[in-house]
């Protein structure tokens, strides 16, 4: 039987008896005299001992027969950062995370990671118990317990959302692997007891999290029309088209969560949107983990110890991110976002209905690929960089899909007119979550790893960063944030 990824018994142990919110989602507690399992913070009496074993995942808890606690609420944990090694794995944690499965089976899964679907099945159940079907099952069971606990959406939209196209093989499904009908949690206690236009989500993430810089972060480079960034949350109109909708998240001051707000959104779209939210602000990132890795690096340990919450600031969608990193080329953040808001403006779809500020969507790749962006400001070479880059991601050439290896992707984004390893690194760390990339020809990480008046070189810069790794997107960031003035982060 697996035992917690990297965490022994009497680490578990301790981590239960305190409810260590620091380990949620990192293992789970399964408890055999009562048939459940739970997550590290559950607020129910601990149970002995004696009649506990501990699982590295929901999945192989619910592979074992055991149920999701109705008290803490397995589907509120933050998933597991996996940085394993096993590539193979970890490639395939990403799609499955991302919902690669609901649509696809297990041998496309296998051929997406260049592996046969046997293998994959092997080294699933070596690396954590369970086979790639059966954490993709328990993951979609959860979202949907979630879906009946928060919010009033009928059972078959329920259905829909958590991939199932038959409510009977949902209700099946749900009675098997939750001990009770669909119905049936819309009577607990604490059960959504109004129907509304909006949904709201709670989404768990483990402490610290420093909301606050996160959106300072990402206020600075705010395109108006289609987000908004206020002082206590964030904003976002989505597609498509047709069926536009809005997005609203702000902090819990009670509990480590973000509150996840949702209005019109099409139900099967919520697992999709819930995902970006979480990349988005990186809640599923063990920060236990890299600032282990990062504090034996002096400088570090200062940015550690003045920003314990800092976490990777992702982008909504990859192609977005990927303009924003070529309109940031060798100008200032706030020259970088006038650029990004005039190319929303001239190319932005605009969303009759929507509220003022946010009612229009970023642009495809096909509206760039031949539009004259000189008009809006661009220099010649810079504007047939981005239209060679729209080309690239309108004929699939170049893709932001999760899964994908950050060597692979850095030499399809070079491989572009005018994109080099800095712009590639950039892109992979805030569109793909690559918690290595490292863009080590930024002059401010250079200026901040060299010695007053000298900088590293780009080669040196890579060097010192090898013992910081799997963790560099995390360094990069406490490094720019270390810098004085802040004004060399790009867009």
């Amino acid at each position: 039987m697996p035992s917690p990824a990297a965490l022994d018994t009497a680490t578990c142990e301790r981590a239960r008896l305190a409810r260590d919110a620091r380990f949620d989602g990192l293992f789970f507690t399964a408890v055999r005299s009562t048939g459940i399992y739970c997550r590290p913070v559950c607020p129910a009496p601990p149970p002995k001992p004696s009649n506990v074993t501990y699982y590295a995942n929901a999945a192989s808890a619910a592979a074992a027969g055991y149920r999701p606690c109705l008290r803490c609420r397995p589907e509120l944990s933050p998933a597991t950062q996996q940085v394993l090694a096993q590539d193979t794995v970890r490639r395939a944690l990403d799609l499955i995370h991302a919902g690669f499965l609901q649509d696809a089976s297990v041998a496309a899964l296998a051929e997406r990671v260049g592996v046969g679907a046997r293998q994959l099945q092997r080294v699933f159940v070596a690396a954590l118990g369970v086979t790639p079907l059966q954490l993709h099952t328990t993951q979609r069971l959860l979202q949907a317990k979630q879906l009946l606990t928060e919010t009033r959406l009928p059972v078959t939209d329920v259905a829909l959302a958590a991939g199932f196209n038959s409510l009977r093989r949902f209700n099946d499904a749900f009675l098997a692997g939750c001990g009770m009908p669909p119905s049936a949690i819309r009577r607990l206690p604490g059960a959504a007891s109004q129907a509304g236009e909006g949904l709201r989500l709670r989404l768990g993430y483990r402490p610290p999290l420093d909301f606050g810089l996160m959106l300072q972060f990402l206020r600075r480079r705010m395109i108006p029309g289609i987000e908004r960034i206020e002082e206590d949350g964030y904003a976002r109109v989505l597609g498509p088209p047709e069926r536009p909708a809005l997005l609203r998240v702000h902090a819990d001051t009670r509990r480590s969560e973000l509150v996840l707000q949702l209005d019109g959104v099409d139900p099967r779209q919520i697992p999709h949107v819930v995902r970006r939210v979480r990349h988005m602000f990186d809640l599923d990132a063990d920060l236990r983990q890299v600032h282990a890795t990062l504090q034996d690096e002096p400088l570090l340990a200062q940015g550690i110890a003045l920003r314990p919450g800092l976490r990777v600031p992702g982008g909504w969608e990859g192609f977005e991110v990927a303009v924003r990193a070529v309109l940031g080329q060798q100008v200032s953040v706030a020259a970088a976002t006038t650029l990004a808001r005039r190319l929303v403006q001239a190319y932005g779809q605009v969303l009759p209905g929507m509220p003022d500020g946010l009612d229009r969507l970023f642009p495809q790749p096909a509206q760039l690929a031949d539009a004259p962006l000189e008009a809006i400001g661009l220099p010649r070479t810079r504007a047939a960089t981005l239209r060679a880059l729209a080309q690239a991601c309108d004929a699939g050439d170049l893709d932001f899909r999760p899964g994908q290896q950050l060597d692979t992707f850095v030499a399809r984004c070079v491989a572009l007119p005018g994109i080099g390893a800095w712009t590639a690194h950039y892109i992979a760390l805030r569109a793909l979550g690559q918690p290595d990339a490292f863009p080590a020809g930024d002059l401010v990480l250079q200026q901040m790893l060299g010695t007053p008046g000298k900088r590293l070189t780009e080669r040196q810069a890579e060097q010192r960063s090898q013992p910081w790794r799997p963790w560099r997107a995390y360094a990069v960031l406490h490094l720019w944030h270390l810098s004085t003035p802040f004004t060399g982060v790009p867009s």
